[in-house]
């Protein structure tokens, strides 16, 4: 029963090792990555007392108040599956994402814009997608390049190229600090566009002119912004985004005017929600990677020495009861024989002492006694 017992534990001992090797290799690379049919998502950023351009009805006015950025992105599964092909195929998936700023007080529209892309599954950078778009009103192609919407799976302490839509390249982003967001885990990056001249539609170039610099000819919309993104490292996902964007309308003749300047930051719920999120989901894969492999690979062993001990210890031959029955006359034979052998020593010793005769004479006797 012991080696019975001891060979299944053997075997399960087996299982729990091949299973612990298993997840790392096989289970824990499909976590790691974007899947298909990620749920969507939005995020909310708000800035206060920020200024910013508003033009209704063909007139342009740099308004002052409250501003809400919400970025939704949503994932396509069936154009995933239908234009991801060659080199694509398995490894990128396609997000559609959608941007509106609107005022806080009255919740009218400020800017907007739309895209969509493909994003590497594993890495979080941009995939090069010919029929990638994206739609703000400037004409401009997407270029995407870098780390657009989150950062890899396994983010390192070091600097990534993040894309900066207003410029259409990529700027590194620094990595500065470890820290914490709501409890999380979160690595701080920091990312400063140096001041770049923006493309402006010739139509509303002049309407700006008209309003700000009504007697010069020409004009530069100069850009500049510095962002902090604070991301969960397993994940890659932001819990928490500060973007501060400076634009200034710059004539050939009188004063710049600021068009924009802002100080965005999360705020509280999608901080609570993004960081609630990368915490369920960095645990997911950490025990994919790490605790669920250590546990199975210790409980394997355990099995499989404990298999073993039983094993061996079963592995002797039982006496059974007629062997050891048959076994107890002959102890008792060979005992009688031996208190025989004694007995007839000790008889012939004696009869022989008797039998011997008195070699000493008549007068030595005599002295004796």
């Amino acid at each position: 029963m012991k080696r019975i017992v001891g060979a299944a534990l053997f075997g399960l001992g087996v299982l729990l090792v091949v299973a612990a090797v298993g997840l790392p290799l096989y289970v824990a690379p499909v976590v790691g990555q974007l899947p298909y049919d990620l749920k969507r998502s939005e995020s909310v950023a708000e800035a206060a007392d920020a200024e910013f351009l508003q033009i209704k009805a063909g007139a342009a006015n740099v308004e002052r108040g409250g501003l809400r950025s919400t970025v939704e992105v949503v994932p396509q599964p069936k154009t995933t599956d239908e234009k991801m092909t060659g080199d694509l195929k398995g490894k990128a998936v396609v997000w559609d994402v959608f941007q509106s700023v609107r005022r806080v007080d009255n919740n009218e529209i400020i800017s907007e814009y739309s895209t969509e892309l493909a994003i590497d599954r594993v890495s979080g950078a941009a995939a090069k997608w010919d029929p990638a778009w994206l739609d703000d009103g400037t004409g401009q192609p997407a270029n995407y390049a870098g780390q657009v919407y989150k950062f890899p799976f396994g983010t390192e302490k070091k600097d990534y190229p993040v894309y900066d839509r207003e410029i259409r390249k990529t700027v590194p982003a620094q990595f500065k600090e470890v820290t914490e967001v709501r409890g999380v885990k979160a690595y701080r990056f920091e990312q400063t566009v140096p001041e770049a001249q923006l493309v402006v539609a010739e139509s509303s170039l002049k309407v700006l002119l008209a309003r700000f610099a009504p007697g010069a000819t020409t004009a530069r919309l100069m850009y500049t912004n510095t962002r902090t993104f604070w991301v969960e490292p397993v994940t890659g996902s932001y819990v928490d985004v500060r973007d501060q964007p400076r634009k200034v309308l710059v004539p050939d003749v009188g004063a710049p005017t600021v068009l924009l300047n802002a100080d965005f930051r999360y705020n509280e719920a999608t901080v609570i929600s993004s960081a609630d999120r990368a915490a369920e989901n960095a645990s997911s894969i950490q025990l994919v990677r790490l605790w669920g492999p250590i546990t199975l690979g210790v409980l394997g062993l355990l099995a499989i020495v404990g298999g073993m001990l039983l094993a061996l210890r079963g592995s002797g031959k039982p006496v059974t009861a007629a062997e050891q029955a048959a076994a107890e006359p002959i102890e008792e034979e060979r005992g009688g024989s031996h208190r025989a052998d004694r007995d007839g020593e000790d008889t012939a010793a004696d009869s022989t002492e008797q039998t011997v005769p008195d070699q000493r004479s008549a007068a030595e006797r005599s002295a004796t006694l």
